[in-house]
């Protein structure tokens, strides 16, 4: 039935592109609108687990390198885009490798990580008017299907993209995708992916407002819907206060359910968010709430393959509560109290700093009810102004992370640094 929409959708943009906005008639050429862009990064990640548990941590250096080339003039505008990746590991051997949350480089048979990885893909474009298909690799960033990069490299998907922008603020999506490459493995297919289909927008109707609506299936594991509504209100000169509603529903297959073990089929999380800011300062408070019979609670990210995880982006949960624990557990209430500061009114542009307390409360697990985890999250940014190593950032971030004994099936307590080191290089 989706793939029936997403056919439908797809001819209804095509069909509309004549009336309406044209970016394909201000292309350039092929050559003239490309670009190569260059990202090392160093990261480095740590987690001191609490009650017994092995600690983990695992180190790399990476090169993601991405070209985009400009369309070719004309009706049809054609072009292509590539990536190649490649890390190396500095640390994380037998024994410290293998943690799900970090995964830089997957353990091998042997126990061991591989010393490093590198892996390539490429993707033909064509547009039309405003209305752009993609075939072949690509890093979608959509809310039911969003491309990891918060790790050493990021994970890529292969299939289809329509992305069409013909109408001022309003964007829409239809896409097929039948294989995703993890991110700490070679390979086009190392998650496991059967297949996903991706449906739906996003839209601005006012400079203040804007909404979006997204659904997927993933085949044989799971159906998700999304909806999210943002409003940005001015207050004074540097004084706003903005409120952004997130929230998904999913239905997990019956055989999946069954192969999984799950306890139920069903989740829907939310999250409400206000964020007041005045001058250099933020203020936020969130509440996120999850209901359903699924003891998975809300499922998402991970792969198929190694995992018998939903492989459907490790980064879809667009949620206000999500820092190293995401606070998605069956029946789990959490509320946040966040803080931000912009250290450029103090004479240090490119510094900011950001802090966040979160409590999660009634979880829920097959052994008890009532359970609880709560982490403190900081986190300095640095990014570099001027000078040769103008936009290089620096990113120190840590958790504290404690959670109730009658929620240790759902979770484990620990500490978490995170380090990371990015240098952007544009070639051209």
């Amino acid at each position: 039935m989706l793939n029936k929409r997403i056919s439908l959708i797809a001819l209804g943009m095509l069909s509309a592109t004549q009336a309406m906005a044209n970016d394909q008639a201000e292309s350039k050429g092929f050559v003239e609108d490309s670009s190569l862009k260059v990202l090392l990064r160093n990261a480095y990640m740590n987690r001191d687990y609490k009650d017994g548990n092995p600690d983990k941590a695992e180190w790399g250096q990476a090169a993601i390198g991405t070209f985009s080339s400009g369309f070719t003039q004309g009706t049809v505008g054609v072009g292509v885009d590539a990536f190649g990746l490649y890390a190396l590991r500095l640390d994380g051997g037998k024994g410290r490798t293998g943690a799900q949350g970090i995964d830089f480089f997957k353990k091998g048979d042997s126990g061991s990580a591989a010393n490093d990885l590198s892996k390539g893909g490429a993707a033909v474009k064509f547009r039309l008017s405003s209305t752009t298909l993609t075939y072949g690799d690509q890093m979608p960033a959509l809310p039911v299907l969003s491309y990891d990069n918060s790790r050493l490299l990021p994970e890529s998907y292969t299939g289809t993209l329509i992305t069409s922008k013909e109408i001022n603020g309003l964007e829409l999506n239809a896409g097929r995708f039948t294989a995703e490459s993890r991110k700490s493995a070679q390979g086009r297919d190392s998650g496991g992916l059967k297949s996903i289909n991706v449906l739906g927008g996003s839209y601005r109707f006012t400079e203040q407002f804007k909404a979006a609506l997204y659904a997927s299936d993933v085949e044989d594991v799971l159906k998700k819907q999304y909806v999210n509504a943002n409003y940005a209100l001015p207050i004074d000169k540097d004084q706003s206060l903005t409120l952004d509603f997130n929230g998904y529903r999913t239905k997990l297959d019956d055989s999946y359910v069954r192969e999984s073990g799950a306890t139920g089929d069903d989740n829907k999380i939310w999250s409400l968010a206000a964020t007041f800011a005045t001058g250099p300062h933020s203020f936020t408070l969130a509440h996120q709430r999850s209901t359903g019979d699924s003891n998975l609670g809300y499922p998402y990210g991970g792969y198929q393959k190694d995992q018998g995880r939903v492989g459907d982006g490790g980064n879809t949960i667009y949620l206000a509560n999500s820092y190293w624990s995401d606070f998605n557990a069956e029946d789990e209430r959490s509320w946040q109290l966040g803080y931000g500061l912009d250290f450029t009114t103090f004479g240090v542009p490119g510094l900011t700093y950001n802090v966040a307390y979160v409590r999660g409360s009634n979880i829920t697990t097959s052994t008890s009810e009532g359970g609880t985890e709560r982490e403190i999250f900081n986190q300095f940014k640095y990014v570099v102004q001027s000078g040769a190593a103008k936009d290089l950032s620096v990113r120190l971030r840590s958790s504290v992370l404690r959670v109730s004994q009658k929620s240790s099936e759902y979770n484990v307590s620990g500490n978490e640094v995170r380090v990371f080191v990015d240098y952007p290089i544009n070639v051209f």
